[in-house]
Formats: C-alpha cells, structure tokens, sequence
C-alpha cells in the first residue's frame, strides 16, 4: 500500500496495479469537492471520472476503512481515500484466431487494416468473426482492461464492406486519449482521416464539401440527409477531392471517379450518404446506390459484368493520422486499396 500527497495527479501505469491500494490524502483544496470530481483528478489521465463511479459502486474505494456507496459525497480535508484496482474481468466476447493485418503494436495500443467483410464489434447477427473477437485472441493478457474488463477500446468503426486502417486501445489510458481525439475530430490536435471512394460520375468541381444534417431514413435502419431542426438530425461534414476522372469523353451514363473524402465529423455512412446526396453514390453500395445500379448495364464488357458482380460499396479507409496517447509522438498509417477494389478501378481505367 502506498500514500500520496495532494501535489500531483499520480499515474496509474505507474504505480497502482492490479490488487494494489494507494492512499491518497485530501487536502484543504478538496473540501467540498465530489469525491468522483476529486479522484479524477488525482487519479491522473488514465482513469475517467465514469471509470471512478464504476470503481465506488464496485467498492473499491474507501474512507477510513469504510466503502463508499456515493460519488456525489463531498470531500472534507485530510480524509484518506483507498483506491484499489480491481482485475479485469474476462471479455463476454470470445477469442477466436481470425487472421489480422497489423500495422503497428504497442503496450498501448494495435493499428490494423480491416479487410471487407469483417464485422467490427459483435452484435445482432454477428455474435463471433468479429474484429473484437480477432483482438481478444491476439493481445491476450496485454490488454490490461479498458472499463474494468479485458476488452479492446473501439475509438472508431468501419462500416463491415468497408475496408482499411483502424486504431483500437489496449488500455484504459489509450482509450481515454483515442476516443477524446475522434470525438474532436481533428478540430484543435491531429486526427486525419482520410478515405478513397469510387464513385458514379465525375462531380462539376475538383473539390467541394458536403455539410448537411444526418438522421435516420424512413425505415429507421439507413441514415438520410435531414432539416437540421428535426430531433435526431447530428451535423456532418464531409469534405472530397477528385482524385482521377474515368470516361470524361464517354456519355454520362459511362462516367466514374475516385473521389478522397475526410472527415469534419463521423457519423453512421456519413460518407455513403453525403456522396449520394450529391448525386455521386458509391460504386456498390447496396444501400444509398441502388438507384444508379442499371447504369452498369451500359458499360462495355469486360468492365459490365465487373461492376455487377462487385458486391460491395468501393470505400477504403486508405490513411489515418493521429498523435499517441503517451508517447505524444505523430503517427501516420496507409493502407493500399483491397485487390478486388484496385481491379475495379482499373476497369474504369480502361474506359
């Protein structure tokens, strides 16, 4: 057991471990204080203040050997506070030894690229193959537990037919920092996203954006461009840049492009509805692009039946930028476009 003055935040990877209690004096500062408000901040970065809540009512914390059952319950100075880390408890998910392209490891945190048709989290219909499931096999016992169970941190999802680069943490430090940056989206640090799409025909302008509302479509699955006054409109922006031009002396009904798109905001197939709003769907997608399906049909062969055997949206997660939760270094990853993506536009390239 170990005690701590009032002077600092102490750092939970450093010196409070599983089992392990730690001490910590309040003083006259804290009178009046939550004691979920305090502890938060004396447990430093690692440890939110949900995460603290979790901890009272799991009874881990302790005032003059007594549990505490409230975190509203205010401070007074001198009180010694007893924390003690619970273990993590296992995952409900299941392990299961499903291949996975690593791009970076550490003790904090794995860099993957997703191939299509890899469910991220398990859910309704996709219990196990999941990529959480994949993860839970592949870190084992470092994954030191992010909410007090053994479990990777998902900061940011994939849509399953939608492939390359994600970030997941393996701590409850990394998850903490991760979810803050993608909540912010890069406005104020250093999150980049950015994906490559293959879109239906050629936009008027090189480059534009998209800024308009998302909520839920009339059969309350898909999303839809909304008024922005209705209930469960969320703002989305996307901004998209051409990056190649295919059949620009073709018809219109022959015409494609590659289009870079980032995120302002992430929000549920922003992208997919943002490109179909404009009226430049996603090549493939079974969801927002059925409308322009027959325009395969007027395409030369070999490329027709290319395009119609193509069974899912073209959209690649091709790059994510990101600043690491401890070491603060940048961190840039890439990931080329899937084969069977690669190959459609190639098609395309022959027009």
């Amino acid at each position: 057991m170990s005690a701590h003055n009032e002077e600092a935040p102490i750092l939970i990877g450093d010196e409070l471990t599983e089992g392990e209690a730690v001490v910590l004096e309040a003083g006259t500062d804290a009178a009046g204080q939550r004691l979920d408000q305090w502890l938060a901040a004396r447990l430093g970065p690692d440890i939110s203040r949900s995460r603290v809540q979790a901890l009272i009512k799991q009874g881990a914390v302790s005032i003059a050997g007594k549990p505490v059952v409230e975190a509203k319950r205010k401070m007074a100075a001198g009180e010694r506070v007893s924390v003690v880390m619970p273990e993590p408890e296992p995952a409900e998910p299941q392990g299961e030894a499903i291949l996975l392209d690593i791009l970076y490891e550490d003790d904090e945190l794995i860099v993957v690229n997703k191939p299509a048709g890899l469910v991220v989290h398990p859910g309704a219909g996709n219990w196990t193959g999941t990529l959480v499931n994949a993860l839970i096999h592949h870190c084992g016992d470092s994954l030191s537990g992010i909410g007090g169970v053994r479990r990777p941190g998902i900061v940011h999802r994939l849509d399953k037919e939608t492939s390359g680069v994600m970030v997941v943490a393996k701590t409850d430090r990394a998850h903490k920092a991760l979810s803050e940056a993608f909540a912010d989206h890069g406005r104020t640090g250093d999150l980049e996203r950015a994906y490559l799409a293959l879109v239906w025909g050629i936009p008027q302008r090189p480059t534009g954006t998209v800024d308009a509302a998302l909520g839920r479509a009339a059969d309350r699955v898909r999303r839809a461009v909304v008024p922005e006054g209705r209930d469960d409109a969320r703002h989305a922006v996307t901004h998209f840049s051409v990056v190649e031009r295919f059949g620009d002396g073709q018809q219109a009904f022959a015409t494609a492009s590659l289009v870079e798109c980032r995120l302002e905001t992430g929000r549920t197939h922003q992208i997919r509805v943002h490109m179909a709003h404009i009226g430049h769907p996603v090549i493939g997608d079974p969801d927002y692009g059925q409308a322009f399906r027959t325009k395969a049909n007027r395409l030369p062969e070999p490329l027709r039946g290319e395009v119609n055997a193509f069974s899912r949206q073209a959209l690649h997660a091709w790059l994510l930028e990101f600043r690491h939760p401890t070491t603060h270094l940048a961190m840039r990853f890439e990931a080329p476009m899937p084969r069977d993506m690669e190959e459609l536009v190639g098609g395309f390239r022959k027009l």
